[in-house]
């Protein structure tokens, strides 16, 4: 009697961390498993560059439609327009925004989120009438309806959470062992790619 792992060859892929690209696949007692570039676990994408660019580029289009699953709301004039910026922060932010605790924001992703925020606020707060004419209200205007409380700053929020939330555990937790462990290897010569817990000293010094 054999007892052990069943994998099926159809769903199970393999993921090499290196940053050559090849199309190899992994030969075990005949059973091919074929290597990818990136996989998704747990709703976020895994990637060889260990980018998170496709992910926040996903996330955003499942924000985009889950807004236009909600427009006949948005549209209604019988809520007010605090009711519709709930409905954004409810349900179409945490969307966009799920596991950004241990997201890296560069400048253009971060340009990207806020437009993606900005869009959907210029849709609830309408234009502005100046001298009986309209125009779209402008980056600042739409901050200070929302209290500065961007998108951008509740991700910055959830990853201080996260980072409290860590320091907080004990040693022998998996996660603490992760964020103390140092590799053996040194960074590269040229410009390092910017961490998370670069991210979190910025955030702490803002």
């Amino acid at each position: 009697m054999e007892f052990g792992l069943i994998i099926n060859e159809k769903k199970t892929n393999y993921l090499e961390n290196k940053n050559e690209k090849r199309n190899d696949s992994l030969n075990i007692n005949n059973l091919q498993i074929e290597q990818v570039q990136q996989y998704k676990y747990l709703g976020s994408i895994v990637n060889v560059s260990n980018s998170i660019e496709e992910e926040i580029k996903e996330r955003i289009t499942l924000g985009t439609k889950a807004y236009y699953a909600n427009l006949k709301f948005s549209k209604s004039g019988l809520f007010t327009k605090q009711s519709k910026l709930k409905l954004y922060r409810t349900i179409i932010r945490p969307i966009v925004t799920y596991a950004s605790e241990t997201w890296v924001l560069k400048e253009t992703t971060i340009k990207k989120l806020l437009v993606f925020e900005r869009k959907f606020l210029r849709r609830i707060f309408g234009p502005t009438k100046e001298n009986q004419i309209y125009r779209v209200k402008t980056n600042e205007e739409l901050d200070k309806l929302i209290k500065h409380k961007s998108i951008i700053n509740y991700i910055k929020a959830q990853r201080l959470s996260w980072f409290g939330h860590v320091h907080r555990m004990p040693d022998t937790r998996t996660v603490k062992k992760m964020f103390n462990w140092k590799p053996l290897t040194k960074r590269s010569q040229e410009r390092p790619k910017y961490r998370w817990e670069d991210n979190i000293k910025q955030d702490i010094c803002q």
